[in-house]
């Protein structure tokens, strides 16, 4: 007598996290332009109703910017590390909450938690940055505000899984 063939689990992957995922890299991908022209210094191609290079050269455009401006008397010194462009840590933003949702819609749930954290305080500062684009420097950039539409897209994905339940970031096994 021989022993049934067992068929190996099918694996489906997580459909929230990976949507997640995919708008993480749209994100990177504008964040990554952004910093690339940043450090050539060539101007950023922006629509009509909109002053890239009014947002994208101003103070509030690098790290040592946002320094200066949460404490003055501070004053981040130029040519280290407060010159890098927001940009850039943008792109590490998105980086991180690509990684945690690709983690996520594999298998580690526990990643979905960090993701969640991770959007809402990317969304906290993305909405900052809108009041600075609009109340401080009085101009916005097409680039920045897809970027935050990015975020907030981001945020949304966790919202949604929040009331969908833990199903939807769960791994679906099924035998064959």
């Amino acid at each position: 007598m021989t022993e049934p063939e067992i068929t190996p689990a099918k694996r489906t992957i997580a459909k929230l996290p990976l949507a997640a995922a995919v708008v993480a890299l749209a994100g990177l991908a504008d964040a990554v332009y952004l910093t690339a022209h940043h450090y050539n210094a060539e101007p950023v191609p922006c629509g009509a109703a909109f002053d890239c290079e009014m947002v994208l050269t101003s103070p509030f455009a690098t790290l040592g910017g946002i320094i200066n401006w949460f404490s003055p008397g501070m004053m981040a010194a130029t040519g280290s590390v407060s010159d890098i462009p927001l940009a850039a840590f943008g792109a590490a933003a998105y980086f991180v909450a690509f990684a945690l949702a690709t983690l996520t819609a594999f298998g580690d749930r526990r990643m979905w938690k960090l993701f969640g954290a991770h959007v809402v305080l990317m969304a906290a500062f993305s909405g900052w940055l809108i009041y600075v684009q609009a109340a401080l420097i009085g101009a916005y950039c097409q680039f920045c505000l897809i970027s935050a539409a990015t975020t907030f897209t981001l945020l949304i994905i966790f919202i949604i899984s929040l009331f969908l339940g833990p199903g939807t970031t769960k791994i679906a096994e099924s035998l064959d």
